[in-house]
């Protein structure tokens, strides 16, 4: 396996800027998700390391050559796209095979044995003489990543791999993907728009958003102190509530929900954001807080209430035997120990928990 490292990398198409001036660095070994929505630039930013788009500006290096300029097949790489791009003429280990047999010289028994050998790796043995019409989505997907291990990379790169299936058969994939890349140590980039596969396959995660890298770091640092209210909002279901606070004198936060302010006892810019998730609040009988039951979700042995406060909402995680009804007007505490405060400017993080805090 290798490094990969971006050095100010960016790309335009045009006058049109779609990636600013990355630096990430790949570990050996490391499984690194870049997560953003579409259009935030992380299939670019992937598509620059394969080599399929050109780089504007900036190096990159893989395994500490720079390879900026290689054409892709000069890189030892090797991707697995969306559409898992298998020739429908050909059986699964014919697709598997192909790249060997076109773009090396090994003899046929190696080409065998290492597309005998990802077979096993994958559990597809069984399905080596059938043709992609013929194997389900989920089938089809392993025979595209067999592809990619047959030519033993130094880099594995992935595109939005798992977002053709279905939710069962996702969820089944992560776990594959998961147990590949513990066995095998192999290095990984993987790009997804769902925060659940950054936070499940990640040994660390990349945030983007408008081509530009917002965080990075495992994906628990993300979930428990991001770095700004965009990461705050994105990582995490149901997402943080953000609550917009004015601070008073000595740093106290006031909010229209708010039975009276919190007291923190320390400077602080004038208008703040208070973050909350949905498991740091709880239902109480006095409360921080007062706010109207907008809805309210049974999720098993767990209930998702949904409170509107004042002009904002937030989601609470109560017993089902708690839930209350819709319209009722529910009393709120707050984990200060765990909340967060933003900058209401910048939405970059001023503190990451409030501990020190206390409720007059």
């Amino acid at each position: 396996m290798a490094t990969v490292e971006l050095r100010g990398v960016s790309k335009s198409f045009g006058q049109q800027g779609a990636v600013h001036d990355i630096d990430l660095n790949v570990e050996h070994g490391e499984f690194m998700v870049l997560v953003g929505p579409s259009g935030c630039g992380k299939s670019t930013t992937l598509r620059m390391v394969a080599g399929l788009e050109e780089i504007t500006s900036g190096r990159l290096f893989i395994d500490g050559r720079d390879v900026t300029d290689a054409p892709p097949q000069k890189r030892d790489i090797a991707m697995v796209f969306q559409s898992y791009a298998l020739y429908p003429h050909m059986t699964a280990y014919r697709n598997m095979a192909f790249g060997l047999i076109k773009a090396t010289t090994l003899s046929k028994a190696e080409i065998e044995a290492r597309v005998r050998e990802a077979a096993a790796i994958l559990d597809i043995t069984d399905l080596l003489d059938r043709r992609p019409k013929e194997l389900s989505g989920g089938e089809r997907q392993r025979v595209a990543i067999g592809r990619a291990l047959v030519r033993q990379p130094k880099v594995f790169l992935f595109d939005e791999p798992l977002s053709n299936l279905d939710a069962k058969l996702r969820s089944r994939m992560r776990g594959e993907l998961k147990r590949l890349h513990q066995e095998l140590g192999m290095t990984v980039i993987y790009v997804t728009h769902d925060q659940i596969e950054a936070m499940t396959l990640g040994t660390r995660v990349a945030m983007m958003s408008k081509g530009r890298l917002q965080q990075v770091g495992a994906p628990m640092e993300l979930y428990m102190k991001p770095a700004n209210t965009f990461v705050a909002a994105f990582i995490g279901s149901p997402e943080m509530a953000l609550l917009p606070c004015r601070t008073e004198a000595g740093g106290r936060l006031v909010h229209a929900a708010f039975h009276s302010g919190i007291e923190l006892g320390r400077d602080l810019p004038r208008e703040v954001i208070l973050g909350l998730r949905p498991e740091e609040v709880s239902l109480s009988r006095t409360g921080m807080a007062s706010g109207r039951v907008e809805r309210t979700e049974l999720i098993g042995a767990e209930a998702l209430v949904e409170v509107i406060l004042a002009d904002d909402r937030m989601t609470v995680k109560c017993a089902v035997s708690e839930a209350p009804a819709r319209g009722e007007t529910v009393a709120l505490d707050f984990d200060l120990a765990r909340a967060r405060l933003f900058h209401a400017g910048t939405g970059r993080v001023i503190e990451r928990n409030l501990e020190s805090s206390r409720i007059p």
